[in-house]
């Protein structure tokens, strides 16, 4: 099971502040008007190396017959069921509750590990209080202050306990795993179908026909590997039933466990919000990436047309500017073929391994040419370079002040990297040690 984490709780206790604590980033909107969140949000966070997606649900509350209220409520016992651990949110301000003490039943109905996470601790007095929690019978208390992010490294260390340390190592382990992904109705199961020869998805005009993610073995150019058709994952805004906001949830545990993403685009409608937070999550993973323009065929074009298509999506990414871009139509089948050829060269550069030697004759040579730039009076020489490890491309430089090394000359690093030996649609890392 992916590492995935649900934020619960009963409303106004603070989820989605904690959400944003967890992702680093101001991501749900916070009020204090209770029921805000209503539609579910998701992010990246990582602890320790540990990497997990976290999940921002509404707030729970008991059957009032408002059906609004009632669509929440299956979401989040969705959320529970797809998550491998359960933040049970609760309110040192006010205390225990008669809800809280409700909706405890429902998580101990799930049997999924819940840590309760008792907020707004931000002071001894309130700290004090969480103790009270204890009556609902369910483990340690994790006293924290999501605004401030007191007591939150306590609960992270809680929480990657419960994530398993090695790999999920099964039969399928040494298969590339390519996920296809995007908004509804760009084409996902039809340019699947076209590869694999066969109706293998259902395919509608009508948006949101696949619900669940399919996976197809396929073996082309002498290799065998797993394709997954994911359902579309719409703007949080638009995900109003139970059953799409489930088929989110498997669309990001495909993510998750695919080697390369390919995300299809709809050429009449270009990259929008949500397909840039989509690349960000795979990104985030460090997964490799593909972009597809599908519906080619309905554009009007000149010589110069992709081209400027091809600008307009990289000036949208950046950064994120190494994704090759590719310009396909399922219906006419153009460039099919070229697009899993190149998912399959992703997949390698992911793969790709440098040896010590061959990276230090290149590169040292590279940081001569052009060195790291004096901060205040001091010299930065890099001395070593080598790829660690790590499943995903990871480059560490060894030097006298790697607390120096700015933005800028990383960025200069990693486009030598590029340009010398390929990383065509992979997320690379750099890290500078002391030497």
């Amino acid at each position: 099971m992916p590492n995935v984490v649900a934020i619960v709780g009963r409303p106004n206790v603070g989820k989605s502040t904690l959400f944003n604590r967890l992702i680093e980033q101001r991501k749900a909107i916070m009020d204090n008007e209770s029921g805000v969140t209503r539609d579910r949000h998701y992010g990246y966070a990582e602890w320790t190396d540990r990497h997990f997606t976290v999940i921002d649900t509404g707030g729970y509350v008991y059957d009032t017959g408002d059906p609004l209220e009632k669509a929440i409520r299956q979401q989040i016992e969705i959320a529970i069921e797809e998550a491998k651990v359960v933040l049970f949110v609760v309110d040192c301000k006010e205390g225990l509750t008669a809800s809280d003490k409700d909706f405890a039943k429902v998580l101990r109905r799930s049997r999924k590990p819940v840590l309760i996470t008792a907020n707004k601790a931000d002071n001894g007095e309130r700290t004090l209080v969480a103790h009270d929690f204890h009556q609902l019978g369910m483990g340690e208390i994790y006293p924290i202050a999501a605004t401030s992010g007191s007591g939150t490294g306590e609960l992270l260390d809680a929480v990657v306990k419960h994530f398993s340390n090695d790999r999920k190592k099964d039969a399928d382990e040494a298969i590339p795993k390519i996920a296809i992904l995007g908004r509804p109705n760009v084409g996902k199961s039809s340019f699947l179908n076209v590869l694999v020869g066969e109706e293998r998805s259902i395919v509608t005009p009508m948006a949101g026909t696949t619900r669940d993610a399919i996976h197809t073995y396929y073996k082309r150019y002498g290799k065998r590997f797993l394709l997954t058709d994911t359902a579309g994952i719409r703007r949080k805004s638009k995900v109003k039933e139970p059953i799409e906001f489930y088929s989110v949830m498997r669309s990001i545990s495909a993510l998750q466990e695919a080697d390369v993403c390919i995300i299809l685009l709809d050429a009449e409608k270009g990259i929008e919000a949500q397909d840039i937070n989509i690349t960000l999550l795979a990104h985030r993973y460090k997964k490799g990436i593909l972009m597809l323009v599908n519906k080619w065929d309905l554009i009007k074009k000149d010589r110069y047309t992709s081209a400027r298509y091809r600008k307009e999506i990289l000036e949208k990414l950046a950064p994120m500017d190494y994704i090759p871009v590719i310009f396909i139509s399922t219906i006419k089948k153009q460039r099919i073929y070229q697009a899993i050829e190149k998912a399959m060269e992703i997949y390698e550069n992911r793969m790709q391994k440098l040896s010590t030697a061959t990276l230090n004759k290149v590169m040292l040579e590279v940081i001569e040419k052009y060195p790291p730039p004096a901060i205040k009076g001091k010299h930065i020489k890099i001395k070593y370079v080598t790829q660690l490890p790590t499943y995903t491309p990871t480059f560490a430089f060894f030097c006298n002040l790697p607390q120096y090394i700015k933005a800028p000359y990383e960025r200069y690093l990693e486009n030598q990297l590029r340009e010398h030996f390929g990383f065509q649609g992979v997320p690379i890392k750099l890290v500078f040690r002391k030497k």
